[in-house]
């Protein structure tokens, strides 16, 4: 390898690009910036003459965050097994709408595109760890196989298949395409319906096969499985609205897309995000775990 000569402002520069990285492999904001810092600190713990030794810094890096993260998502699938109720990725708010200082949380460098929705994010959940990197370093973030090859220690050949395989479940998965300003729109009439405890309304919109999920960790109230059914859907709302007088519900961006936040005496409570199809909703995800809602919370 040729010598670098890299300054720690090069490195501290790769930061917003790894946090990116690593939220899509592990949806998970604590996750992703203990992954990378993890990186960092194998970085600077290296000997100056071996850093200058590395004629990418970056790719290193990511290489490192990768591996991080891959045994992080092995680990996971066990610590979520033994989670209470379902388990769902990290809501990420609107960049405006981060509620800590600017420039100190991960959130601040997130790229909130297709790639961090929360449809997207659930289709990852289902796939092998391997498979998960493969695909998101590809497709997404468009680094060569050669490349994820050393991350996974498998040949270019094999992460292509990985690659692949992944591709599929998104494929399978992906729901037709709604213009913004009609998820928006819906999403709005939602709030309106559910504000007004609206049975009869809130099941037009709502598909009749329609599902909700809501992830509450074991520290909030939420329905420990799915809820199926536009119908049923619609009765849970009511009396979600009905138990708590005063529920406040605000039109917000959740991972790039419109959605829901409630609030009650001023604390949010949910964050929910929406798939939309046709002009109807399909699948509802409610994140009611407090540990989930620090980035909301200003």
């Amino acid at each position: 390898m040729g010598t670098a000569g890299t300054s720690t402002d090069e490195t501290v520069g790769e930061r917003r690009r790894l946090i990116n990285v690593a939220y899509r492999l592990l949806g998970s904001l604590a996750e992703a910036e203990d992954a990378v810092q993890e990186a960092y600190a194998r970085w600077y713990a290296l000997p100056r003459s071996r850093q200058d030794e590395i004629v990418s810094p970056g790719a290193w890096l990511t290489t490192v965050t990768g591996r991080v993260c891959l045994d992080v998502l092995g680990s996971a699938r066990a610590r979520r097994e033994r989670y209470v109720g379902a388990w769902l990725p990290d809501p990420l708010p609107d960049r405006a709408e981060w509620g800590h200082v600017p420039g100190t949380d991960p959130a601040d460098q997130l790229v909130l595109d297709e790639s961090v929705s929360m449809a997207f994010l659930v289709v990852l959940e289902s796939m092998t760890p391997a498979e998960r990197v493969a695909f998101v370093l590809h497709d997404v973030f468009r680094y060569p196989f050669a490349e994820i090859a050393g991350i996974l220690r498998r040949t270019p050949a094999a992460c292509k298949q990985l690659a692949a395989s992944a591709r599929r479940r998104v494929r399978a998965a992906r729901a037709p395409e709604t213009a913004a300003a009609v998820r928006a729109d819906v999403v709005r009439q939602v709030k309106e319906a559910w504000e007004a405890k609206d049975i009869a309304a809130l099941v037009d919109l709502l598909d009749p096969a329609a599902v909700m999920t809501a992830d509450g960790g074991g520290n909030a109230g939420a329905a420990p499985r799915p809820v199926e059914g536009g119908a049923r859907i619609a009765q849970y709302m009511a009396a979600i609205a009905g138990k708590a007088p005063g529920l406040e519900l605000l039109e917000r961006s959740v991972n790039g897309a419109p959605g829901l936040v409630a609030r009650h005496c001023g604390a949010v409570l949910t964050v929910a995000a929406f798939e939309v199809a046709e002009g109807r909703v399909t699948r509802i995800w409610a994140v009611r775990n407090p540990e989930k809602l620090r980035p909301w919370i200003g």
